[in-house]
């Protein structure tokens, strides 16, 4: 059956490669991508539609091929391996958790698609030559997703379900997983997010337990009625933010549910029995079939509950008479922002880098190491963090996932400086120095140069034990630092704006970083175009004053004093546009931070601050 004539909607394209979304044999020498097949990806998927990929080749040139395309990351679940292709999309449709029947199988090889078939009776299989005739349908499929929502949110399910397979005992996996919950209830809470609950609760049905359906004024009078305890529920752990993904309806006087609901994405996490055990386990006659069953004494251990984070306001925190909470996450120099900062009406935060306990100053905050700290197993952050001495002990505690800011402040200058390093073992990648490869330097001169820097345990045995374990990969390219920083602007709530740093564009002598002006201009236009593309991000363009070599010290990444007030005033004069009215500001902080500006370093350690 031609898949235009089934009434099922498509929501996920499984495209082979060869001869089918390009042009040639990839194993066989060069291939010819297809222009139109590049943008019907990038169409489709800002219509929510999801992209992946079942095809029979080696997959690292695969993935290289695509990226060079840059269209790689439009892809989820990507399977390119020499499997038969009939068992792989059955496991793949589970670890997505959609139905074959939802699903449309690009391939050009008859066999291929009938082997499909067998294993995914209701999948939709055509060959390349009718996809004009399902253009129009593809195109017209789904809603409106500009910022790329849905396949965020697969790909944060594929982190989950790659991280699960590390793992021998479920229950590990899920305490290791620090799941945690947030209940929002009544009105003024709920009512924001009406269109979404409307959608859930008429469009779920896995783990939809009632299957009421509703319409949207129904929907809305029942939310006003103080007879119901209506509540929506949020869900994040350390692989990221899925976002409101439950509802819940107790008839009070009854004590019986009228709705509880949730998103399949949630499956397998205990949401839905952890939340029925957190209303007192009321009455429920569960309707039809759903994909796990409720039961009366069961509450899921591995998951807390989180108080309201700050995306619950719906205005910025001034606006109830409040101080607006900023995070700074960067470098160290970042500190001469604050005591600017703090002459306006804001409360500072910061983390930056530090020396760890083996005396060697760490910067955590490239993007890489951020996701790690919600990817990686528990096992793994420890054996890394213990095993090298440039990350240390605390190389994966941070603040951003607390959440106990209205605003963030984040220079991803680490991404422009630092190369990566591959642990052959793992594909694990960790980022280190700047600018040079320490596994192509001769062990003994380097050990004696971090030696005379008083690093510990960056000896010649462990540099040469470093050489054998990992690969030198050179610095994260602009496509994946792209891919990262949507992934931040995903777990970081929504109604928190990100404000990134640039880079400064001079060339700097005798700072022995080859390179460097050309790698920062080559990186700030991949920062700009993210900020063009995402929503509630804004770029601090420190370029726009640091301009010849005069304007900084050492590094093209630390900046003379009286920049960072001016950084600081166009950051507190963003802040006032973003919310609507001027930050308070007091001429007196000012002065003082500019007097203590004056005083020489060796000095302010003795007066203190």
């Amino acid at each position: 059956m031609p898949a235009s004539a089934s009434a099922e909607p498509i929501k996920l394209v499984i495209w082979d490669l060869d001869d089918t979304f390009w042009r040639g044999t990839l194993s066989e020498g060069a291939i010819t991508a297809l222009e139109e097949n590049l943008q019907l990806v990038r169409d489709t998927a800002a219509r929510g539609l999801v992209h992946t990929i079942v095809s029979k080749n080696d997959f690292a040139p695969a993935e290289a091929r695509l990226r060079e395309l840059g269209i790689w990351e439009l892809f989820v679940f990507a399977r390119i391996s020499w499997q038969p292709k009939g068992p792989i999309i059955k496991e793949l449709l589970s670890q997505m958790q959609l139905r074959a029947a939802n699903a449309l199988f690009l391939d050009d090889n008859p066999a291929n698609r009938a082997e499909a078939q067998f294993y995914n009776p209701e999948l939709r299989v055509a060959d390349p030559t009718e996809l004009p005739q399902l253009v129009p349908l593809l195109r017209a499929s789904g809603q409106p997703d500009p910022t790329l929502a849905r396949l965020a949110q697969y790909k944060l399910l594929e982190r989950q379900q790659q991280a699960r397979t590390q793992y021998d005992d479920n229950l590990a996996f899920l305490r290791d997983a620090q799941v945690k919950v947030e209940f929002r209830e009544g009105p003024a809470a709920v009512l924001p997010d009406l269109g979404r609950l409307e959608e859930l609760i008429n469009r779920s049905n896995q783990l939809n337990f009632t299957k009421r359906r509703v319409t949207l004024p129904e929907l809305e009078a029942s939310l006003r009625d103080p007879a119901r305890r209506w509540g929506a529920v949020r869900v994040h752990d350390r692989f990221g933010d899925y976002g409101l993904v439950g509802i819940y309806c107790v008839h009070e006087a009854e004590n019986r549910l009228e709705q509880l609901v949730f998103s399949c994405r949630i499956l397998h996490l205990g949401i839905e029995q952890f939340t029925y055990a957190h209303l007192g386990f009321p009455v429920v006659a569960v309707q039809g079939d759903v994909a796990t069953e409720l039961n009366q004494t069961e509450k899921p251990d591995w998951i807390t509950v989180q108080a309201a984070s700050p995306a619950a306001a719906t205005t910025p925190a001034t606006s109830a008479g409040k101080r607006l909470r900023v995070l700074l996450k960067g470098g160290c120099d970042l500190g001469q922002l604050t005591p600017f900062l703090q002459a306006f009406d804001l409360e500072v935060a910061e983390e930056f880098n530090f020396n760890n306990e083996h005396q060697i100053p760490v910067h955590l905050e490239h993007t890489l190491l951020l996701r790690a700290t919600r990817e990686w197993p528990g096992a793994d952050q420890r054996r890394l963090a213990a095993a090298l001495p440039f990350l240390g002990r605390e190389a994966f505690d941070t603040r951003l996932w607390e959440f106990g800011y209205d605003v963030l402040v984040y220079s991803p200058l680490m991404d422009y400086t630092q190369p990566l390093y591959r642990e052959r073992a793992t594909g694990h990648r960790v980022p280190f120095g700047a600018y040079q490869d320490i596994t192509a330097e001769p062990p003994a001169a380097l050990a004696a140069r971090y030696a005379q820097r008083r690093f510990q345990g960056l000896n010649e045995d462990f540099l040469r034990r470093f050489a054998l374990d990992f690969a030198h990969e050179g610095p994260i390219s602009p496509v994946e630092f792209q891919q990262n920083l949507r992934w931040l602007r995903a777990q970081v709530p929504a109604a928190v704006p990100i404000f990134l740093l640039s880079g400064a564009e001079i060339e700097v002598p005798g700072s022995g970083e080859t390179g460097a002006k050309q790698r920062h201009e080559t990186m700030n236009e991949a920062l700009a175009e993210f900020v063009a593309s995402a929503e509630n991000c804004f770029l601090l363009d420190v370029r726009e004053f640091v301009q010849r070599p005069a304007d900084v010290s050492n590094n093209l990444r630390h900046y003379h004093r009286q920049h960072y007030r001016t950084l600081a005033q166009q950051l507190a004069q963003a802040l006032g546009a973003w919310q609507g009215q001027h930050l308070g500001h007091s001429a007196w902080a000012d002065w003082k931070a500019r007097a203590w500006g004056l005083v020489p370093n060796k000095l302010r350690g003795l007066l203190g601050r």
